[in-house]
This record gives structure tokens, sequence and C-alpha cells, in this order.
């Protein structure tokens, strides 16, 4: 019902009842009657041409009401001129219901755009072993389904204010001096714009993802969540870092996860020239065919470093991911010192002093034993 339609509904009502006040009410049940019928015949139109998408239909569920009562208060703000109320008075009450009636449309967008998100992130689990492109669609989701809330309250806030005439008179004076009016609101909201700009490249190129292990700031930890304006990562030691969503675009920093979650952990031993180095190869694979932390890819032992007095060691190993990893890593050099002390003692580090007939070498330069020691 609106404009005429109203108008002559209510002529008759009048002419039928004898009386405004009924008429009005006659009027107003009318109008929400035809506004619940209208609405219904319209979603359950949607549900057959939906039939078979669980998501489609899981959001359907969700704004029904809210659209419902929208749907009631554009009925009843139509028909409202036709009632002959106070000018003054059915002004600000259609000024109310459209306020209204604009707050429920935006609460249903908010309703469908996390229902759709969830049942997005529901269809792929991070809990598995390979959850590479889980966490690639839950970036994407969790960065868009931010910036889809911040966009449909900033609308709605705005749709709210223009229906104030005093809002709109300062709308046409603020594009008056839309030159400084201008650049004091691109300072103040430079931050905020830059963030939301960052994040939408985020969720395009995906520099990081939701669980990925970086590197930032010298600490390393994990991508717990990533909101319009920054990043929490999660260190190991349960402390969060937080850091702002345009650091990842500007600056470097090290993503372990990048391709994958599985990852390559490096053990290093600082042994003595005696180490038996194709003993502890040997040793290294028994050690990893029987841990069921190594994913069985990647096990190499191999002499990288040697230095005046010691050789470095280094074994590389590969595990599921970040966590297992280093678990791994802290088993296999705890097993092989134990080893190594138990049957090659030889190979642990040491200190040496050569001596001559007269004594230790630099005794004769007039050098204590100590001395030459300390060096």
């Amino acid at each position: 019902m609106s404009g005429d339609l109203a108008v002559s509904w209510f002529t008759q009502l009048r002419t039928l009842t004898g009386s405004d006040e009924v008429s009005i009410l006659l009027l107003l049940a009318s109008a929400v009657l035809a506004a619940v019928a209208l609405h219904a015949g319209a979603f359950a139109l949607m549900r057959r041409f939906f039939a078979g998408e669980g998501m489609a239909h899981a959001i359907l569920k969700r704004i029904a009401g809210p659209t419902r009562l929208a749907a009631i208060l554009l009925a009843l703000v139509s028909v409202l001129p036709a009632a002959e109320f106070n000018a003054e008075f059915g002004d600000t009450v259609r000024r109310l219901m459209k306020i209204g009636m604009v707050i429920l449309l935006g609460w249903s967008a908010v309703i469908a755009i996390n229902a759709a998100a969830r049942r997005i992130e529901r269809r792929h689990r991070l809990d598995v072993e390979d959850n590479l492109t889980a966490r690639r669609v839950h970036t994407q989701i969790n960065i868009l389904r931010r910036i889809g809330l911040v966009v449909v309250l900033l609308l709605t806030a705005g749709t709210c204010l223009v229906m104030f005439p005093a809002v709109q008179a300062f709308g046409v004076s603020l594009f008056a001096s839309a030159g400084v009016a201008g650049l004091v609101l691109g300072f103040a909201a430079r931050p905020i714009l830059t963030n939301l700009i960052a994040g939408m490249q985020i969720a395009l190129t995906q520099p990081i993802r939701i669980d990925d292990v970086l590197i930032v700031e010298g600490e390393w930890g994990w991508v717990e969540e990533i909101t319009t304006t920054c990043v929490v990562i999660r260190i190991w030691d349960q402390r969060r870092l937080i850091v702002p969503l345009s650091r990842f675009i500007e600056q470097p920093f090290e993503n372990w996860t990048r391709e994958s979650a599985a990852i390559i952990g490096v053990v290093l031993w600082h042994l003595d020239y005696r180490a038996p180095i194709a003993a502890m190869r040997k040793k290294l694979d028994g050690l990893l065919y029987g841990n069921q932390l190594w994913d069985g890819k990647v096990s190499n032992l191999q002499v990288v470093e040697s230095g005046p007095a010691t050789i470095t060691v280094r074994a590389l190993l590969s595990a599921r991911n970040s966590p297992t990893a280093w678990d791994l890593r802290c088993e296999i050099r705890e097993q092989m010192i134990e080893w190594l002390r138990a049957e090659h003692p030889e190979a642990l580090p040491r200190v040496r002093a050569a001596l001559d007939g007269d004594g230790p070498v630099g005794a004769k330069h007039g050098k204590s034993l100590e001395d030459v020691l300390s060096r």
C-alpha cells in the first residue's frame, strides 16, 4: 500500500466505520498484514529458488526476523500519510520508522555476512594434516568479513544521519568547504584507510594466512587473528604480538609456512675433530625412524663448519609443522648427545695444551699454564 491506494483505502474504511480512530487502526493493521504476507511469499520463492543450497537456506533462516520487521516498518511508512496525522507528529514518526527500517536492514546484512563466513569456514577445517587451502580460505573470509561489516556499519550510520535535516544542512556546508574539510578528514582517516587497503591486499595476495608461522620483530609465533587494523601473533611462550596490517605490506618478514605447513628443522652440535661422522649419520637415521614426530621426508647430516678447536655438525630433519619440528629437534639433539657421551666420549669438545721437554708451550716465554689454557 502506498500513495493514492492508501488514501483510497483509508477513505473507504472511514466511510464504513464512521470513526477516524478505528479507521486508522484498521489501516495500520492492513498494512502490517500485507507486509507479512508479501515477506512470507518472497522468502518462500527464494527458498524454492535456492533449493539444495545449504548456505542460502541458513542465511534466509537467520535474516527472516529482521527483514520481516523492516517490511512492516516500510508498509507503515507508506500508509502513514493517508492517516491524516498532525504534520509534525507524522514526520517525526515516519523518520523514526525509516531509521528503524535502515537499522534492521543493516542488521540483516551483518547477520548474512557472519552466517556466510561461518558456513564457509566450517567447510575448510584447520585441524587437518594438510591445511594450506583451509588457511588460505580462512584468511580471505576473515579479512573480507571484517571489511564488509565496517562498510555495512558506515552505510547504515550514514543513511540514518542523513534523515535528520540538521545533518543534511551540515553536509551542504561541508561540501561548500570541501577543500579544507577533505584535507582534515584525509589526515585523520589515513591510518584507518591504510590498514583497510592493506587488509584487502593481504586478502588478495595472501603474504600471510591464519596459522602461518612468522618471524616478526625478532619474535617467532603463529598468526592467530587478522583484524581490519592489525595482526595478532601468538608467540611460542603464549605472549601476543600486535602488529599493524600495513607492516606486512611495507616491511619484510619471514614466513616459514608460505607453501605448506611442513617445515625443515636444523640441529647443530659443536664437536671434537675425532667425532665419528659416519656413525652419527647412521645413528641419526635410527633415531628418526623410531620417532613419530618425523614425517619421513628429510634426513641429512653434514659437517658445515670447522674451527680451531671444534667442528660444527648440522642435521636437517623435516616435520609436519613448526611445533612438531621444534619438539623433534630437541629430542634428536638430546638423544645424540647421550649417545655420544656413552659410545664416543672422545667426540665431545675439549681444551688441549701441548707440552715439550721444558713444560707447557709458552712457559719458556714467561707464560703460565693457566694463560695457555685461557687462550
